[in-house]
């Protein structure tokens, strides 16, 4: 089990990221939440196994359609294990 936070710069509000993210999330099996912040960043912490959530991050990295990520800051957070993936408001 791993854990990571992780904060996403680019034009990630107002188009859908948090539950196109929540959707990936639970295709890949991976706990933990996501909320915007007030910077215009996208911050999120993603829990799982190691592969799942390197293919998290990888997403993140991406975005939904309509997203415009410029940068992924990644670090190491604390597992505190949680059932699902929920958008924090």
């Amino acid at each position: 089990m791993t854990a990571k936070h992780v904060v996403v710069h680019g034009g990630v509000q107002g188009v859908g990221f948090r539950w196109f993210a929540r959707e990936e999330a639970a295709r890949l099996g991976v706990s933990g939440w996501i909320r915007n912040r007030d910077d215009g960043t996208v911050e999120a912490v993603v829990e799982g196994a190691d592969a799942a959530v390197d293919a998290m991050l990888a997403w993140l990295r991406v975005g939904p359609p309509e997203a415009s990520v410029t940068a992924v800051d990644v670090t190491h957070a604390d597992a505190t294990p949680s059932e699902g993936f929920r958008i924090e408001h």
